[in-house]
């Protein structure tokens, strides 16, 4: 990613509190969708920045702690498979992001998300396709929610250790899937996700 990217033109254009927002885990089948919202100073650059699925998982923890340290201000998200189930992911996904949004301690003047969806929010945004490979604060937002979802994700591992989350986060790997024909789906299964509803019938 080249610098800023396009968070330079916003901050050229009077913006002072911008907050990129991104989400992680809406393919899984299971665990939470989890989003996240990023106001950066305007000044800052961090460097290796970018898109969180470019990233190792160690880049990933370093950068966690990075954006941790530097942002003016981060909020999270986290919405269950439950909710996913009786709303759907898209859903989902955007009261994830509302919720990350609130849980920001700084009001921002300019939301830019992920995506091509809009979110339920009084603040103006700008949604950006790709916007985690050309916006560092929507980066930002993704490495986070990545993180955390993940984080989440080796919780779950520990309390039902025979999905093997900690391998695959909940993506429907071909291991996984031979483990949820063996075991049946757990508590946090997507029950409204294809690979768990045909065993459920």
């Amino acid at each position: 990613m080249h610098q800023q990217g396009i968070d330079k033109e916003f901050f050229k254009s009077g913006y002072r509190f911008i907050s990129g927002i991104d989400e992680a885990g809406r393919g899984p089948l299971a665990g939470p969708v989890v989003a996240s919202a990023v106001i950066l100073p305007p000044e800052i650059i961090i460097p290796g920045i970018d898109d969180s699925k470019k990233l190792s998982s160690k880049k990933r923890e370093r950068l966690f702690d990075v954006i941790q340290n530097v942002a003016l201000s981060v909020g999270i998200g986290i919405i269950s498979s439950d909710i996913i189930d009786e709303k759907n992911i898209l859903e989902a996904t955007k009261i994830a992001m509302i919720e990350a949004e609130s849980n920001l301690t700084i009001t921002p003047d300019l939301l830019i998300i992920d995506g091509i969806i809009p979110i339920n929010s009084l603040t103006k945004q700008y949604t950006i396709k790709k916007g985690d490979s050309i916006s560092q604060s929507i980066a930002a937002a993704s490495i986070i929610a990545k993180v955390t979802r993940d984080r989440i994700m080796l919780e779950y591992d520990l309390k039902y250790p025979q999905y093997l989350f900690s391998k695959h986060k909940g993506y429907g790997t071909q291991e996984h899937l031979e483990r949820i024909k063996e075991f049946g789906p757990c508590y946090i299964h997507r029950k409204s996700f294809r690979g768990i509803k045909e065993i459920l019938v």
